[in-house]
């Protein structure tokens, strides 16, 4: 790995929602954990939920990890 985490799960937005990056492409919007998980899946990550709080795999930026709701 070069150092940075390869899932970026962005700042709420205003409406709510998340917005979930890997390595530039968009994973989608995701509402909960469940989302998340969902999209890390679909992208090959068969573990997601382990993951989730390992900074070397996800950065939360812009509110704390697992809070969703409006910015």
């Amino acid at each position: 790995m070069s150092g940075r985490a390869p899932v970026i799960v962005h700042p709420p937005s205003g409406t709510g929602g998340r917005r979930v990056t890997t390595r530039g492409e968009s994973l989608g919007m995701a509402f909960s954990d469940e989302d998340l998980i969902e999209f890390l899946g679909r992208a090959g990550l068969p573990d997601a939920e382990d993951v989730l709080d390992d900074p070397s795999w996800v950065k939360w930026r812009g509110a704390d990890a697992h809070h969703y709701e409006a910015a």
